[in-house]
């Protein structure tokens, strides 16, 4: 018998020779052994205590009272018994579809009334959307009621089989049903019939209950953003499901609300896809509106963030007017450049220096003053050149460098690149395609972080932090003609190098970091208060699972759909509640049953009180009441 307290059981144990003692009975002597005296004398002794005993328990309250003792030590001992028992249906895990297609006319209000006649003693709820939500564990009836009140569909698409998953894991220990509540016109991950068969072999009951039916609809599925001759472009898809073509009426606005202030008529064939682009896009939030009627809302509307770089102030230090890389900074989007022969007495009012000298070296009250800069928050860009070698540099300059300078070398048949770290920098680079043959050999200094070197290990492209600016190192000079030392600057991902590494430089970011499609999950540097489109919450970890503007920190965060099959409100999911509902089988991998353990407290508290009403009976026939 199991107990929990071994100081009870050894209490229990105490009692029980009192209860052999009390068993005792006269019986005939039986002479076995040599000596008389001995029996006779062991007999009497035996009598002595009996008709003592005798005595004792001729009160039947004493038989009243060691035995609510006994009960007393057995309730102290936890005792308890195992059974087997079959898998309960009591435990209902409602699993509620709250992806996009869901928001079609009344299918989640559908699917909520459907769950909330499952509803049992015991319950909990599942969200399903990208990663499984868990409302409800374990809940009673009127706490799933107050959850029903309050959720509603998102604007990802739904992991189905994840959230069974997560249904499975709550019923593991009693069993009970699985009620998966849909429309199943698409899912994420794997497919939820084979997570219905797999729940199914370990004796858990799982029901498919599909909501709604076929509707029309027309939305925007794509989108995406370039930067085209310093300009951003964004280049939309609108998908007609209809089964006849229509004439689009797109409006674009400025700001969240979206109120249109220019329009256009895109022409869709049925069944198909146009595009159309905007070009010259300004910083900040653009909103692309679809008038039409149809029965999904949520992709009919596509919001765009430009970051707001107008703040930034290039300075480009060279001897030498023509090299790529100005051209790509004065083509950078609301940036203001400058150019300079020299460096400037004050540096405070930019926001990145370059420094590009082709032959004229910086001199040291130069190095000086870009050292201040940099320490006091600013950032700088060394292009390497004949200018860095040592014999040539000012001791100052080669010492705030992230890399240490050899000299210039020759590669007759060229040197490959290769990415060592990924950055949203060098994400557009095609490394394989850049040869070098001239550059500058130099060593990593530690500390220092390099993302593109040669194939022997040699930097091209490292930075590191000096005070609370940075140092950026490019070894791949953009010098032209015969003499130019690579091709980098004759790729054309060129231009869209130097607007990232400036982005990036200024703490701005790639252009992808504003602009997101729902289900897109993130861990945040911090706890911080976040604003979605529809409430303000505080968190360090956040799902994107709604259409709109995100406002975290500085940042204007767009969100849109862009899922064609999410989009797709025509399909009828009967083939998939068609294969969910085929018998192929004993599948039973688990027995149908599970050991409970059972307590008796309750029952030894029945006992006891009967055995008290016992007592005081006996006590009141006897007048001492």
């Amino acid at each position: 018998m199991p107990f929990q307290n071994p100081l009870a059981l050894a209490a229990l144990l105490s009692i029980i020779p009192l209860i052999i003692i009390y068993m005792l009975r006269p019986k005939p002597a039986v002479f076995s052994i040599p000596s008389l005296m001995f029996v006779l004398k062991l007999e009497r002794e035996r009598k002595r205590v009996y008709a003592s005993l005798t005595k004792i328990v001729q009160d039947p309250l004493f038989l009243i009272q060691l035995l609510m003792l006994i009960l007393l030590s057995i309730g102290a001992a936890g005792y308890y018994y195992t059974s087997n028992e079959p898998l309960s249906g009591e435990h209902t895990v409602l699993i509620l579809d709250t992806s996009a297609s869901m928001q079609v006319e009344s299918r989640f209000e559908d699917a909520v009334e459907i769950a909330d006649g499952y509803v049992s003693k015991k319950n909990s709820i599942v969200l399903a959307s990208s990663t499984p939500l868990l409302a409800l564990e374990g809940g009673s009836a009127s706490e799933a009621e107050e959850i029903f009140g309050i959720v509603k569909p998102g604007a990802g698409t739904a992991d189905l089989s994840a959230a069974i998953t997560t249904g499975m894991r709550l019923l593991s220990d009693e069993g009970g049903r699985v009620i998966v509540i849909s429309d199943f016109t698409n899912w994420n991950g794997d497919d939820p019939v084979a997570s219905k068969n797999l729940a199914e072999s370990y004796g858990l009951e799982v029901n498919f209950v599909k909501v709604g039916k076929p509707a029309d609809n027309i939305g925007i599925i794509n989108g995406w953003i370039e930067a085209t001759d310093g300009e951003y472009s964004y280049t939309g898809v609108v998908k007609n499901y209809k089964g006849e073509s229509a004439n689009v009426e797109i409006g674009t606005g400025r700001g969240i609300s979206g109120n249109a202030s220019k329009s256009f008529t895109l022409s869709v064939p049925a069944g198909s896809t146009n595009q159309f682009t905007l070009e010259n896009l300004n910083p900040g939030i653009t909103t692309i509106s679809l008038n039409v009627k149809d029965d999904l809302s949520v992709d009919n509307k596509a919001y765009i963030s430009i970051p707001d770089t107008s703040g930034q102030q290039v300075l480009y230090v060279t001897d030498n007017g023509k090299l790529p890389s100005k051209t790509a900074l004065s083509l950078l989007p609301n940036s203001d450049l400058e150019l300079r022969d020299s460096v400037p007495a004050s540096l405070d009012n930019y926001t990145l220096v370059v420094l590009a000298q082709k032959e004229t070296p910086i001199v040291n009250g130069s190095v000086e003053r870009i050292e201040n800069y940099v320490r006091n928050g600013g950032n700088a860009v060394f292009i390497a050149s004949e200018a860095l070698e040592p014999n040539k540099t000012e001791v100052g300059l080669v010492k705030i460098l992230p890399v240490k300078p050899v000299g210039v070398e020759v590669a007759e048949d060229g040197l490959e690149v290769e990415e060592v770290l990924q950055s949203s920098i060098t994400e557009d680079v095609k490394t394989d395609e850049i040869s070098v043959r001239k550059y500058l050999n130099a060593t990593e200094r530690t500390g220092s972080t390099t993302l593109v070197a040669t194939e022997d290990g040699i930097p091209m492209l490292s930075y590191w932090q000096v005070g609370k600016g940075t140092i950026f190192y490019m070894g791949l000079n953009d010098e032209l003609g015969d003499e130019a030392w690579n091709n980098f600057h004759n790729l054309p991902e060129y231009p869209v190098f130097w607007i990232k590494l400036v982005e990036w430089l200024g703490g701005i970011g790639d252009i992808s970091e504003y602009n997101l499609e729902t289900g897109a999950l993130t861990s945040l540097a911090k706890t911080e208060e976040v604003r979605t489109p529809s409430k303000t919450l505080t968190t360090n970890r956040l799902l994107f699972d709604e259409v709109g503007i995100y406002e975290i920190s500085d940042k204007e965060i767009a969100v849109n759909l862009y899922d064609d099959r999410e989009s797709n409100t025509t399909v009828d999911a009967s083939e998939l509640i068609s294969r969910a509902v085929e018998k192929d089988g004993s599948r039973l991998v688990r027995a149908d049953t599970y050991i409970a353990k059972n307590d008796i407290t309750n029952y030894l508290i029945g006992i006891m009180f009967l055995l008290m009403l016992l007592e005081i009976l006996i006590v009141r026939g006897r007048g001492e009441l």
